[in-house]
């Protein structure tokens, strides 16, 4: 009995003393200093900035003109084919001129009527044997015959269609016999000596870029040659989907061989300019816009909300928000947070 006792006192013991060890252990050692937040950093600084783009299109013709009829009829006549070149004012297509022809001659013949009855009208009027309300209703029956004789002139013109133009047909759509009715197509004529190629471009690279600018045409069916070109036409509106617009370039000279229809490459370079340039990784995007962290001289970061601008390969353009020669993190984001104390390492411009 008094074994078990002595045993169970020695137990409390041991139990009291090693209580005491931790609580000794404890206050010596303390708790474990939480790790500093590693960041890389990078500095905004001015350089100079182009923006290049290679964009794919199709060539097309600058002038091209679908010809239709504005009087329905007979084709009797149709003077070329496709891919032949014609000259401006030649004749294309000529419709039967039959019917309006013989209208015309019976509205020369009212018309001379209406002129012979308006003098023998003035005539009678001056010896006082009709009145004058008579001779006004004559003279208007000669203004409307010489208007229906106008109209039929232009009617009879209309039946003989030309091109607008020297260039190429590329479509042709009737043959002699054919009766159409009016506005139908009956053939298209481009001009080849001028080929255009539209292409998309970014809503932030068409400010910088003028009506003038070069560029270069690589046409995949002639080669890897490059064929001079410039920007003729900016497209005012931009697509709200796609935020890009439109622009024009033409080939100057065209080179031989090419044609409407073809692929081609249009390389776009803007005039280099100063701008603000931070690494792209150092640009962050939330549901409160765009911004970066900027290292503060107390060993903080700060979020500073900014506006970027072109981007080329691994930098971009600052427009607004950052001065030149701040200091941005570019990486360690993960749990990073405005006003957290962060330690920076070895990295691009740090």
């Amino acid at each position: 009995m008094g074994a078990a006792r002595f045993a169970g006192l020695c137990a409390i013991a041991l139990a009291a003393a090693a209580a005491g060890c931790g609580s000794e252990s404890s206050g010596k050692n303390g708790p474990p200093a939480p790790r500093a937040h590693l960041v890389e950093l990078a500095g905004a600084e001015l350089g100079a900035l182009a923006y290049a783009a290679d964009r794919a299109g199709s060539l097309r013709a600058l002038r091209e003109v679908k010809l239709v009829n504005q009087e329905p009829g007979e084709v009797i006549e149709v003077r070329a084919r496709v891919g032949e070149r014609v000259a401006a004012g030649q004749v294309l297509v000529r419709y039967d001129e039959r019917i309006l022809r013989a209208q015309l001659d019976k509205a020369r013949a009212m018309l001379k009527q209406a002129e012979l009855d308006q003098r023998r009208n003035r005539q009678l009027e001056a010896r006082g044997f009709v009145s004058e309300d008579a001779v006004s209703r004559a003279a208007t029956v000669l203004e409307v015959a010489r208007a229906e004789e106008r109209l039929l002139r232009e009617r009879l013109s209309n039946l003989t269609i030309a091109a607008p133009f020297a260039g190429v047909v590329s479509q042709r759509l009737v043959e002699p016999g054919n009766v159409t009715a009016v506005h139908t197509l009956l053939m298209t004529v481009i001009d080849p000596s001028q080929l255009v190629t539209d292409v998309t471009v970014s809503e932030l690279a068409l400010p910088y870029m003028r009506v003038g600018d070069p560029a270069s045409v690589r046409i995949d069916a002639l080669g890897d040659a490059l064929h001079p070109g410039a920007i003729v036409r900016i497209h005012p509106s931009i697509d709200p989907l796609t935020r890009s617009g439109r622009v024009e370039v033409v080939l100057d000279p065209v080179p031989v061989g090419a044609r409407p229809g073809q692929f081609c490459r249009v390389e776009l370079t803007t005039g280099a300019r100063q701008r603000l340039l931070v690494p792209l990784a150092a640009l962050r995007r939330d549901a409160e816009g765009e911004h970066v962290f900027v290292y503060q001289d107390d060993g903080t970061v700060r979020r500073a909300a900014v506006s970027s601008g072109l981007r080329l390969a691994d930098r971009v353009e600052i427009r607004a928000g950052l001065e030149a020669g701040a200091r941005v993190v570019t990486k360690g984001f993960i749990g990073l947070a405005a006003g957290q104390r962060v330690k920076p390492v070895e990295g691009p411009g740090a």
